[in-house]
C-alpha cells in the first residue's frame, strides 16, 4: 500500500495487500447488512467495473482487500485471490465436518488449492477429471487425494459432499448419483451449461444442490488464515500478457494443469498478475 484515504485505517503504509474480484458493494441492502454482501444487487468488480486489474497502481476499497501472507510471492499469491477464494467459499458451503468424503469435479486452479486444505483438515478427497486426463489424476494424488478417476465413473465410496468446478451442467445428476443421502452438491462456477432434467430419486433423501456467488469478508479472512496455517502451495505457469489467448487455449485443451499467470512485459517480475486479480501495491480509498 502506497497511499490511503482519510478514513482508511485497516492497513498501514507498506502493507502487502490483495484485491479480489469482488471490489465493492452498496453496504446498506438486506444482503450487505445481513453479512451476505456477496449477494448485493449493485456490486463492483475489479477489472470489470473498476479499472486497474493490469495497472501498476490501483484504487481499492479497503473493506474488500486482504493481507497477503509473506510466504507467497506475487506470482503464487495471485491464484489465491480468485480461484482460491471462490473454491474456499464452495468448500465452506459443502458443510465441512469430521473426516467427510469430499468429491472435487474438475481438478484445476480452485480444486488443487482446496484439495490441500481439505486433506490437511482430515477430509478424504476424491478427484474427478476429464476422461483420458491421466496427468491431472496423478497431480491430484500427489496433492493428497485418496482416489482419482474420471468424471463419468462412480467413486469407490459414496460422497458426503461434492464441489463442481467444471462448468458442465450435465455433471449435476452424475454427481448426485455419487452422493449419499443428506449430501451437498455445490456448483462453484459463475457460469455453467444447462442442467438436464433428472429423476427425483437422485435428489430425494435430503440431498441438496446449491450455487456459489462471489465471497464474503468472513470467507476471505478465514481463507487466508487457513492457507497460511497449512502452508498451501499454488502451482502457476507464467505467460506474457501478449500470450493471453495462447494461455487460455492451453488451459482449455488441458495442455497445462496449473493456473496461467499473466505478466505485463513492461513491469518487473515481482509485479506479476493473474487475470482480473491485482496483487500489486495499491492506493486504498477511504471507507464510506
Amino acid at each position: 500500500m502506497v497511499a490511503a484515504g482519510r478514513l482508511a485505517t485497516r492497513f498501514q503504509m507498506g502493507d502487502r495487500v490483495g484485491i479480489p474480484w469482488l471490489g465493492g458493494t452498496c453496504g446498506h441492502c438486506t444482503y450487505c447488512t445481513g453479512c451476505r454482501e456477496n449477494l448485493c444487487d449493485t456490486p463492483v468488480f475489479t477489472g470489470y467495473d473498476r479499472n486497474g486489474g493490469f495497472a501498476e497502481y490501483s484504487v481499492a476499497d479497503e473493506r474488500f482487500c486482504f493481507f497477503l501472507p509473506d510466504r507467497y510471492d506475487d506470482m503464487h499469491a495471485a491464484p489465491l485471490l480468485c480461484a482460491g477464494l471462490i473454491g474456499y467459499r464452495a468448500y465452506r458451503l459443502s458443510g465441512v465436518f469430521g473426516s467427510m468424503r469430499l468429491g472435487l469435479y474438475g481438478f484445476g486452479a480452485a480444486a488443487h488449492i482446496i484439495c490441500q486444505i481439505a486433506v490437511a483438515q482430515g477430509q478424504q478427497v476424491y478427484a474427478f477429471v476429464r476422461p483420458g486426463d491421466q496427468r491431472s489424476q496423478r497431480f491430484a494424488l500427489q496433492l493428497g487425494a485418496c482416489w482419482a478417476g474420471t468424471s463419468d465413473t462412480l467413486p469407490s465410496a459414496e460422497l458426503d459432499a461434492a464441489l463442481i468446478f467444471a462448468r458442465v451442467g450435465s455433471l449435476v445428476p452424475v454427481v448426485l448419483r455419487a452422493t449419499r443421502k443428506g449430501g451437498v452438491v455445490v456448483c462453484a462456477g459463475i457460469h455453467m451449461s444447462d442442467i438436464p432434467s433428472f429423476e427425483y430419486a437422485l435428489l430425494w433423501g435430503e440431498r441438496s444442490v446449491r450455487s456459489v456467488a462471489n465471497l464474503t469478508w468472513e470467507d476471505g479472512d478465514a481463507f487466508f488464515a487457513t492457507v497460511e496455517r497449512y502452508s498451501v502451495t499454488t502451482h502457476v505457469q507464467p505467460f506474457a500478457l501478449a500470450q493471453a489467448n495462447e494461455a487460455i487455449a492451453a488451459l482449455r485443451s488441458g495442455v497445462i494443469e496449473v493456473l496461467p499467470c499473466w505478466c505485463p512485459e513492461s513491469l518487473p517480475a515481482r509485479h506479476s498478475l493473474q487475470l482480473l486479480t491485482n496483487t500489486l501495491q495499491i492506493r486504498i480509498q477511504q471507507t464510506q
